[in-house]
């Protein structure tokens, strides 16, 4: 679905509600919907949603800036011997780093050209998005309990940073969470709380750049939309992204992730119990 005509006023709330989510576990998608309805506006639609993550991809690209450009000019050097199983490619960790975001995108890539039509139109229920919030708030709390948050990202193996790729591809579905799912197929992968975040924050990258960038041809088409309101969204979420980001790995160093499993099972319960009481409609 496009986005409908979103107003000045509708685009700096959500906005900011899109700053504030998209890097805590509670998934973005999910409160854009339901703050829409609660406020009585029409749902500004996947296509809104995806262009408005680019501003916070912006905020990643601003605060990792000096490890991506690392990053890649690691990966670009290790090019020309990428046969040898003994070059950079295989042995930089930075080098590494850059494969592993390439790889570990394709799982998304895939799964959300194939049922991109599902994603945008069925996937968009509430009912369903508050019983993913609340299962996987509850597997979020499980992983971050049994999981050993031993390795550092400069033990990063291919074969998780497909795991990690896969994890992201769950986000697909609004009420999962990009960065939930993503850290959470970390932590039960045995990462640190920090690094399982960071590299969900550089994987989530060309994922949401490239569907910003197609999801914006497709709003250049749809005779309803305002591009105004739709940059000051984006815009919005850059900078309070770039806030949190900051604060969320300051306190994920000190903190579990309990406090984010016990709100998302919260806000499930409480969408089931509007959607039940016809004060939200699905």
């Amino acid at each position: 679905m496009d986005a409908g005509e979103i107003s000045w006023l509708e685009a700096v709330i959500l906005g900011v509600v899109q700053g504030l989510t998209e890097f805590l576990p509670i998934s973005s998608s999910a409160h854009i919907l339901i703050v829409s309805q609660l406020l009585g506006w029409e749902d500004p639609g996947a296509a809104f949603t995806a262009v408005t993550q680019i501003g916070t991809e912006i905020a990643v690209l601003i605060y990792f800036r000096r490890d991506i450009v690392r990053i890649v000019r690691a990966w670009w050097l290790s090019l020309p011997s990428i046969r040898d199983r003994h070059s950079p490619a295989w042995t930089n960790v930075d080098a590494k780093m850059g494969w592993f975001v390439i790889v570990g995108s394709i799982p998304i890539v895939v799964l959300g050209l194939t049922f991109s039509h599902q994603i945008e139109t069925a996937a968009r229920n509430l009912y369903l998005v508050a019983v993913v919030l609340i299962v996987f708030g509850i597997v979020l709390g499980i992983a971050d309990k049994l999981g050993e948050k031993v390795k550092t990202l400069d033990k990063l193996t291919l074969r998780d940073g497909v795991l990690f790729g896969f994890g992201q591809a769950l986000a697909l579905i609004p009420g999962v969470s990009r960065s939930g799912a993503t850290i959470t197929a970390g932590l039960a992968l045995g990462y640190t709380r920090e690094a399982a975040a960071r590299y969900s924050f550089l994987l989530a990258i060309p994922a949401v750049l490239g569907s910003g960038a197609y999801e914006a041809t497709r709003l250049n088409s749809a005779q309803s939309v305002s591009w105004g309101p739709t940059l000051l969204a984006t815009v919005v979420a850059a900078v309070i992204g770039y806030s949190v980001i900051a604060w969320l790995l300051r306190w994920i160093s000190t903190h579990s992730f309990t406090p984010f499993v016990v709100y998302r099972i919260a806000l499930g319960s409480l969408v089931l119990i509007l959607l039940s009481a016809g004060v939200l409609t699905t």
